[in-house]
């Protein structure tokens, strides 16, 4: 008889962008997929995997009471009608809410998947530090199942959860980020022409969009510019759901304004990354970004923060250079040290696509997962 997978997911992006390879190799392995997603327009993909798909009205960017507990009641019913042998909940909302809706529907087994601490955790001042010990106590309620592996990307997220909850080193997982397929994002010579500086992700302020543009300013007043043509891009689009996120009429006006290109939402990221000289996340904080690792998987050279996440996708001064985190100069100066120096992006990106092989294979992740879910599953059914 198969064992019973749940997934319990925010959105239907993250899921087929973070998640899919995962879900696919447990079908493969006789597992029956059950995937709990947030208001989704794209039921028909998902269906057309082979999943079972369970709607769930869970707005992320929403922190009322009342939400969350139809939220946790949404997450419990579907977990009492599935009867899962194991529940994977993906991201901070599923992990708080779903993992408590777990330990009431008394399911078997756990993994609990940290990919970021999430907004929460870079607010300053007292409401934010109230509402990281409301966190923190969640984080203590949701993560005390008995039979629960907690993954995290990062050491520093590992820490401080570990700290907020009290897990132990037998329930705890480090696998850095969800991987990368090394036959899709392969090593293609840098271009030619006008160097292009990619940053690419939803349109967040905590993303360093901000800081980004500031910089993209710098180096067009620079000589360096018009000299080199140099072509600063943002790739993706706001998240209106995120209180963090770039608004539309932001967007225009920096469109107007012309120091960076904007290219919306791309699908085609191989293109875009083959495309670029110089790959850039100036983020606050992350759990480990899945672009920095596919830029390094395509030879491509990084700028990026030097914060929990950012700093673990690559190897300072070797694959890239890090930079203080909302700071303008040294991100700029950074972009333009690397695009002075051709040979040295070159030699950055072949010790990245190295990286990627010895780290970030999507296989290897994969492997793990299902290492984890077997373990947990054959503790459950005793």
């Amino acid at each position: 008889m198969k064992k019973k997978l749940l997934l319990v997911v925010n959105v239907d992006w993250f899921f087929l962008s973070h998640r899919l390879p995962i879900a696919l190799e447990a079908q493969k392995q006789d597992y029956e997929v059950h995937v709990a997603i947030g208001l989704t327009d794209k039921l028909e993909t998902l269906e057309s995997y082979g999943f079972i798909i369970h709607p769930l009205d869970m707005q992320r960017g929403s922190t009322h009471v009342i939400g969350m507990v139809r939220s946790v009641l949404q997450i419990y019913r579907v977990m009492k009608a599935v009867k899962p042998d194991l529940v994977h909940l993906v991201t901070i909302k599923p992990v708080l809410l779903g993992g408590l809706a777990a330990r009431l529907a008394k399911v078997p087994a756990v993994v609990a998947a940290i990919s970021g601490m999430g907004f929460v955790f870079l607010d300053a001042g007292i409401k934010a530090d109230l509402r990281r010990l409301i966190v923190g106590r969640f984080y203590a309620i949701a993560l005390g199942h008995k039979n629960l592996k907690a993954i995290f990307q990062n050491k520093d997220d590992q820490t401080n959860v570990c700290r907020m909850s009290g897990l132990g080193s037998d329930s705890i997982e480090l696998i850095r980020g969800s991987g990368v397929d090394l036959e899709l994002y392969r090593v293609k010579e840098l271009p030619g022409g006008a160097p292009i500086v990619v940053l690419a992700a939803r349109l967040l302020k905590d993303k360093g969009v901000q800081e980004f543009v500031e910089a993209a300013r710098l180096l067009s007043r620079s000589e360096y510019a018009p000299k080199h043509g140099v072509r600063c891009v943002l790739v993706g689009e706001p998240d209106p759901e995120n209180p963090s996120s770039v608004t539309l009429e932001t967007l225009e006006l920096w469109r107007e304004e012309g120091a960076v290109e904007i290219w919306g939402g791309r699908s085609d990221m191989v293109d875009v990354l083959a495309s670029a000289t110089v790959v850039v996340l100036p983020s606050y904080r992350e759990g480990l970004p899945k672009v920095l690792i596919e830029a390094a998987a395509c030879g491509r050279a990084i700028v990026t923060s030097d914060v929990p996440g950012c700093r673990d996708a690559i190897e300072p001064d070797v694959t890239g250079i890090l930079v203080p985190a909302r700071k303008v100069e040294p991100l700029a100066k950074a972009i333009q040290y690397l695009l002075d120096r051709p040979s040295l992006c070159a030699e950055m990106g072949a010790a990245g696509r190295r990286l990627a092989e010895q780290v970030f294979d999507v296989r290897s992740v994969v492997k793990e997962h299902m290492r984890i879910y077997h373990e947990l599953a054959g503790k459950g059914a005793q």
